[in-house]
């Protein structure tokens, strides 16, 4: 399946049934108002919107024309957000970078912390910013969505859990960073708002490329259209989701729409280039001896999409740019 929540005035928009094309779309219906609502009845509501799906796709005519700049974030807010680390080797490189060991604990002990998600950006969305000396970031990542995961699940029980999954945007203010990090309670201020792809898919419409409950797919990234990066998702990401739901889940249980990230994509293959600015100015400290690109600014266009082999978008793209804002 592939849904979206239609934008209509209201803080959870309207879900919607989009077909594999990202072309049409049809209402869930009036049982099944919004995103949250499925995820809170699954069992009983997902073979009606599964059945509705395939009807969309079969039938051409069906349904009006979809536009993903009229969406919001497929979860508008969501009861939770975990944010991992699972591709180690960034965490390595931007220690690496400022001179520090990196714990071997951090090779088998997950990296996460919980983000705000009352209220997540559309991924057509302005992002805006009231400084561009916050250090202005994009990370690109991948999240899945999961039904109601209980405390304590193992690895191989929270790989049932999944149901959906999504492309990130998850802004980093890297300026702010380093005093938080000197606290050692968390981020506030260096992690503000995060956008999500305009369709979150259920994981069998990614076919082969899901497996190991990782996908197998690069994932684009570019910045005022010059590509960035190009990494391969399923490639390096030291622990897959099933271990990072059951790492988020050790010692509480997670409502249905907790949503899990992966952390920033990256490969050690460096020559398919990297899915935030901090990275490649980690890799010109190391490589060239002095920093040279400069974090985002006012005005800046920052684009985050996956492609099937066949060149077809399968999320559609998260899209912004960045604004200033005054309070």
């Amino acid at each position: 399946m592939k849904l979206a929540s239609l934008k209509n005035g209201s803080r959870d928009g309207q879900l919607i049934i989009v077909d594999k094309t990202l072309k049409r779309y049809i209402p869930a219906g009036e049982d099944i108002k919004t995103f949250q609502a499925l995820l809170d009845d699954y069992e009983a509501k997902n073979e009606i919107v599964k059945s509705l799906y395939k009807k969309l796709c079969d039938d051409p005519a069906m349904g009006e024309k979809f536009d993903s700049t009229k969406v919001e974030s497929p979860l508008p807010r969501a009861y939770q957000w975990l944010d991992g680390s699972a591709y180690v080797n960034h965490v390595e490189l931007l220690r690496k970078s400022r001179g520090a060991e990196m714990p071997e604990s951090f090779w088998t002990d997950p990296l996460m912390y919980q983000g705000a998600s009352d209220a997540f950006i559309g991924p057509s969305d302005d992002i805006l910013m009231g400084s561009e000396d916050w250090g202005i970031d994009y990370e690109a990542e991948i999240a899945v969505v999961t039904d109601d995961v209980p405390m304590g699940v193992s690895t191989e029980e929270a790989s049932k859990h999944i149901k959906f999954v999504m492309l990130v945007n998850d802004v980093s203010l890297r300026a702010l960073i380093p005093a938080e990090l000197k606290k050692n309670f968390g981020f506030i201020h260096g992690k503000p708002t995060t956008s999500f792809s305009p369709v979150a898919l259920s994981p069998e419409e990614l076919g082969d490329a899901w497996r190991d409950c990782r996908v197998h797919l690069p994932l684009r990234s570019s910045i005022n259209n010059e590509l960035w990066g190009e990494p391969q998702a399923g490639d390096d990401m030291t622990f897959n989701f099933a271990q990072l739901i059951s790492h988020g889940a050790k010692t509480r249980f997670l409502k249905a729409g907790t949503i899990i990230g992966s952390g920033t994509i990256s490969n050690k293959d460096r020559s398919v280039g990297s899915s935030c600015v901090a990275e490649k100015r980690m890799l010109e400290k190391i490589n060239q001896g002095e920093v040279k690109t400069p974090f985002m600014s006012f005005g800046d266009r920052v684009k985050i999409e996956m492609l099937n082999p066949q060149g077809e978008s399968l999320f559609g793209a998260i899209d912004q740019k960045i604004v200033s804002y005054k309070s």
